[in-house]
């Protein structure tokens, strides 16, 4: 179907765009080398599929669609992401509803599927297939019986190795169709047992708490951890719990690593505001900037001064030649 597409990335900024449509706010990646990831998209008819693969440690703040429940499959030999602190395992699927706001980290390379449906469209075919009512949890874990789940996955992977493929067969209305049916057929049968773990009131308390940090970062970057907790109402101990259990780190370690995105990103820009590595640097917080240089370069694979020699360049291509494209290979299914 129109829109379906397989592509490679050499930046996580890039990354980051194609999967607004999932639901992703802002991805930060949080291992040292240099950033690889290949992800395939498919559209159906109201399903829309992803399979991604990762090669770096990374935190994503996901935000779902007020209309779409979001299920997370595993393929692969894992291990797989961890979902608003909820560890999935081989035989696992997690879903998340409408608006739910959760963080999804990955702890080294990692392959994920998930399959994104309107959420009054489940609700209506769980009606219809199971004749029993159905409400969508915030966030759960389930424990699918074994064919259920194999389908499922049988059928993920199908539609992305046709898309990967190039094949014709997805191009095709019916098919496309048929395959989606299936694939809700199998999708109710997986969750008909019930969840075996659903989001408490204190996990959903910590969950709108990270939220309000994410939203309170964006806006004030540089502020410590004393006004964090003084802006979120929270405790220093709270916070540090909360940011362990769902970021895998301390909040500290977090803002430094948000606040090294932000110069890697403004130096890659190649726009007037990266005028010299010392100055966007201490912009956003680094005043031994010699420690700053040899963490950069740990992270992200090289010297701050050689990314904004790459942005420079970038600028200079997009001012003479047109927009920059999407750095490594698209291909699209029609």
């Amino acid at each position: 179907m129109s829109g379906s597409v397989t592509s490679v990335f050499g930046e996580p900024e890039d990354f980051e765009a194609a999967l607004h449509a999932d639901g992703v706010v802002s991805l930060l990646v949080t291992g040292h080398g240099r950033f690889r990831a290949r992800l395939t998209q498919v559209t159906l008819h109201g399903l829309r599929l992803s399979a991604g693969d990762e090669y770096l440690p990374r935190i994503a703040s996901i935000a779902i669609p007020a209309d779409t429940v979001l299920v997370s499959l595993p393929i692969g030999s894992g291990p797989w992401p961890v979902w608003g602190g909820m560890e999935m395992q081989a035989r696992e699927i997690i879903t998340l509803g409408p608006r739910q706001r959760v963080y999804a980290r990955t702890r080294g390379p990692c392959r994920w599927g998930v399959i994104r449906i309107p959420g009054e469209d489940l609700v209506q075919y769980a009606r219809a297939l199971s004749g029993a009512e159905f409400v969508v949890p915030p966030a759960a874990r389930w424990r699918p019986p074994r064919a259920a789940l194999r389908q499922l996955r049988s059928f993920h992977g199908a539609a992305v190795r046709r898309v990967e493929a190039r094949s014709a067969v997805l191009a095709d209305s019916e098919a496309a169709h048929g395959l989606e049916q299936q694939m809700i057929e199998a999708l109710v049968e997986c969750l008909s047992a019930g969840p075996v773990e659903e989001e408490t009131g204190t996990a959903a308390r910590h969950i709108a708490m990270l939220a309000r940090l994410e939203d309170l970062l964006q806006s004030e970057p540089l502020l410590g951890i004393a006004g964090i907790c003084a802006a979120l109402g929270a405790s220093e101990r709270t916070l540090r719990e909360c940011c362990s259990e769902h970021l895998g780190m301390a909040p500290s370690h977090y803002r430094r690593l948000r606040a090294m995105q932000l110069v890697h990103r403004v130096l890659r820009s190649g726009s007037p505001d990266a005028s010299s590595v010392t100055a966007v640097a201490r912009r956003y917080g680094f005043r031994d900037l010699g420690r700053f240089a040899a963490n950069y370069q740990a992270l992200l694979g090289e010297l701050p001064s050689v990314t904004l020699r790459r942005g420079s360049h970038r600028g200079v291509t997009a001012l003479t030649s047109g927009p920059a494209t999407r750095e490594g290979f698209v291909t699209t299914l029609t």
